[in-house]
């Protein structure tokens, strides 16, 4: 243990004789530790903490593949899915959910608004609750 202080004093004593090695060692930790702790955050949130549904690991996501478009993969589309829902029995349930925004203006500056269109099933199917309003 003696040591262990005697190896803290002299390197305390150390960086204060020389201030601009100092200030560099500390910004190389601070942004080192600082970008170390934004990405880990965004990936414990974004991919290592479990989606805050009842059985999470059974919703999927269904993306179509249009070859005539030079193979563009994208959301399927409301005929789409109606036909997915028509003809698939390997679902319990299916919902759509697709993201739209606008510009809200009057008095005061615009407010740019983030929202999303559900069908009917989409709160049962996430077996969640709205936050605002009544489901249908």
């Amino acid at each position: 243990m003696d040591t262990l202080l005697q190896d803290l004093r002299y390197s305390f004593r150390r960086l204060l004789k020389s201030p601009i090695f100092t200030i560099i060692v500390v910004l190389t930790l601070a942004l080192g530790i600082g970008a170390n702790t934004a990405i880990f955050s965004a990936v414990n949130a974004v991919l290592l903490r479990p989606l805050p549904y009842p059985e999470p690991d059974r919703l999927v996501t269904i993306e179509h593949l249009y070859p005539s478009l030079n193979g563009l993969q994208a959301p399927v589309s409301v005929p789409g899915f109606r036909d997915y829902q028509e003809r698939t029995r390997s679902f319990q349930s299916m919902a759509v959910q697709s993201s739209w925004a606008a510009n809200l203006t009057g008095v005061g500056e615009p407010v740019r608004l983030q929202g999303a269109r559900v069908t009917g099933r989409f709160f049962g199917t996430l077996q969640a609750p709205a936050l605002v309003g009544r489901t249908i």
